[in-house]
């Protein structure tokens, strides 16, 4: 399940890359409009623009803008970046493995054998997607195909 903060950091994203490009947007417009807690969207703008993923001006039209193309920021990039891993269980995870301790043999574990193909499958619709295939309303094709 996506944290609150997953959520609120793709609707900011969503919000900024229907915009024209390079428009910035103050936190407060972004707060407002998308009805997310003020201060909670700082912290989340701000690890945002430190994964490069957006940029600020300060000043008179100061505010953040997307700093990469919204056709290169993936939807996998943003959920690990925000929420780490995508694995249901931590046995299944490629990049925050830890075992279960549930099991004596995980390459015979039926739940992992299952989770796995759960993970493999979400990995390959969010990798498979961008921050414009959400503006252009291009997923159901993907995700159909």
């Amino acid at each position: 399940m996506l944290s609150k903060k997953c959520q609120y950091a793709l609707h900011a994203l969503l919000y900024l890359a229907e915009l024209d490009k390079g428009a910035s947007v103050t936190i407060g417009e972004i707060a407002g409009t998308k009805k997310i807690p003020k201060k909670f969207l700082e912290v989340i703008l701000l690890d945002l623009k430190n994964s490069g993923i957006l940029g600020s001006k300060k000043g008179k039209g100061g505010g953040y803008y997307l700093k990469q193309s919204a056709d290169t920021i993936r939807i996998i990039e943003v959920i690990r970046l925000i929420d780490g891993a995508v694995a249901m269980l931590p046995c299944v995870s490629l990049n925050f493995y830890a075992s279960c301790g549930m099991c004596e043999d995980e390459h015979t574990c039926s739940i992992n054998r299952l989770f796995g193909q759960v993970r493999d499958e979400t990995l390959k619709i969010l990798s498979g997607n961008t921050l414009s295939d959400l503006v252009n309303g291009s997923l159901s094709k993907k995700l159909l195909t």
